[in-house]
């Protein structure tokens, strides 16, 4: 094997597959050594070394350097043919790391390419290099694709396959919005307006918190565009997906109602110790902060990071007043020690079976014991209440289970007494009398309201020539 000949490979090699030099070298040194292992078999000391600026490969046999008219031998037909296909693998081993590292780098990024073929819900997208795999399950709900469209999508996750690289791409994941907007919006790839906080319901809604270093420029302007037209490329590429473009704030006070917009807050509470939020709204805007499906509170809890609960003021005097009336019944808990509880935040069995106990102890200056028996009570009751909840949702999805239940019942229950002869003949009469006594009844009787369902025609023709005999 010729040194320039071997330059020659490695500069190819390099240009067309992006390989550093240094891998090929190591590549074709791993192929002659294998050749030469098959030539003088495994009981010798071999090894091999390239130059690196001539190319001329040198061959060790127990540390004695082998002429090149034995170099040439060991490289022969056959050998030559093992050395190739090693130095193949070898390549192909290297491209694949190449591709791996590659896209490793670029995760939770945005790529494009074209979908190529679409397999069992899965669409699979040349990205150039390689095809990307879009499952089903990542795909935003309801959108279809053919093959030659143009897709955009961020990389989930990359895997090594044997020879190959699988790279799993998402249009699901909070990132593509992020991304997006950085196409999309100039100040947020500039950094000048910042993404805070996401949170996304692909498909149906998301929110974005932004804020801007330059307190001259309107952050959610910015995003929105002239007449929305920077919002509406997202949204367009989303499949119509909503997204609320909220102001961020360091201060909860603040930024929970800005997160639960379109909704009007009355006021927020902060419950430290749980991480949760109540948050006060009138009796009209409780539907609005809740959502369609709880969707609006439960994308603003996930932006800010808390737990938000909304209520009216009338829901929680009710369940201020229950909840310290049911902790007050727990051994051990005064009437004030409850009444601390639920102004921290606690308004379930739940939430009082997971209170840390020195937390506890400062709140209600217990001891180690009480505190243990208290939340060893208040699990009790929350396995208790959780398994009455359970039936009755079991209850609520079965009636029809029920009702056949009751008619199983009642055809189980004890016949009625038998009736002797007289007294059989003495009801045959009443009921004789009583019919005739209602058809009387139903002759003298005008019914107040007639059938709805036809029109019926009153002929008063009758009436008036009763009324000219009287």
């Amino acid at each position: 094997m010729d040194g320039k000949e071997v330059l020659r490979i490695v500069d190819a090699i390099q240009r067309d597959k992006s390989i550093d030099k240094e891998i090929v070298f190591g590549g074709i040194e791993q192929a002659i050594l294998s050749a030469a292992r098959r030539h003088f078999g495994e009981d010798h000391e071999l090894s091999v070394d390239i130059d690196r600026d001539t190319g001329e490969p040198t061959v060790f046999c127990d540390n004695e350097k082998l002429a090149k008219d034995i170099l040439g031998e060991i490289l022969g037909r056959v050998a030559a043919q093992t050395a190739k296909q090693v130095m193949i693998q070898k390549i192909r081993e290297a491209e694949r790391d190449t591709v791996f590292d590659e896209y490793m780098d670029m995760q939770y990024q945005s790529v494009s390419g074209t979908v190529s073929r679409v397999e069992g819900g899965a669409v699979l997208i040349n990205l150039g290099k390689i095809e990307g795999i879009l499952p089903r399950g990542e795909q935003i709900p309801g959108e279809s694709f053919r093959v030659g469209d143009r897709v955009r999508a961020v990389v989930l996750d990359v895997r090594k396959a044997g020879s190959r690289v699988k790279v799993i791409l998402s249009r699901t994941h909070p990132d593509m919005v992020r991304r997006l907007f950085e196409l999309e919006i100039p100040e947020v790839a500039d950094r000048i307006i910042d993404v805070r906080s996401l949170a996304r319901e692909a498909g149906y809604r998301s929110k974005v918190a932004v804020s801007c270093i330059d307190s001259s420029i309107d952050c959610v302007g910015a995003c929105v565009g002239m007449r929305g037209a920077r919002i509406k490329n997202i949204v367009d590429e989303l499949a119509g997906e909503r997204i609320d473009i909220v102001r961020w704030n360091d201060s909860l006070q603040v930024l929970v109602p800005n997160s639960l917009q379109p909704a009007e807050v009355e006021d927020v509470i902060l419950c430290p110790m749980l991480g949760r939020v109540i948050v006060l709204v009138r009796d009209d805007q409780l539907p609005l902060a809740i959502g369609r499906k709880g969707q609006n509170v439960r994308l603003a809890s996930k932006l800010v990071g808390w737990d938000i609960e909304v209520m009216t003021q009338t829901e929680l005097d009710e369940q201020l007043d229950k909840t310290v009336e049911a902790f007050s019944s727990i051994p051990g808990v005064s009437e004030e020690l409850a009444e601390s509880l639920v102004s921290q935040g606690f308004f379930s069995y739940y939430d009082l079976s997971v209170i840390e106990p020195d937390q506890l102890a400062e709140l209600g200056g217990l001891t180690a014991e009480q505190c243990e028996q208290i939340v060893e009570v208040a699990d009790r009751e929350s396995e208790r209440v959780e398994a009455e909840e359970e039936a009755m949702r079991v209850a609520q999805k079965n009636p029809a289970a029920e009702s056949d239940e009751s008619k199983s019942e009642s055809a189980v229950e004890e016949p009625e007494p038998a009736v002797s002869e007289n007294e059989a003949v003495e009801e045959a009469a009443v009921d004789v009398n009583d019919t005739e006594n209602a058809a009387v009844a139903d002759e003298t009787t005008v019914p107040e309201e007639l059938p709805v369902e036809e029109p019926v025609n009153v002929d008063n023709s009758a009436e008036e020539s009763t009324e000219k005999q009287e």
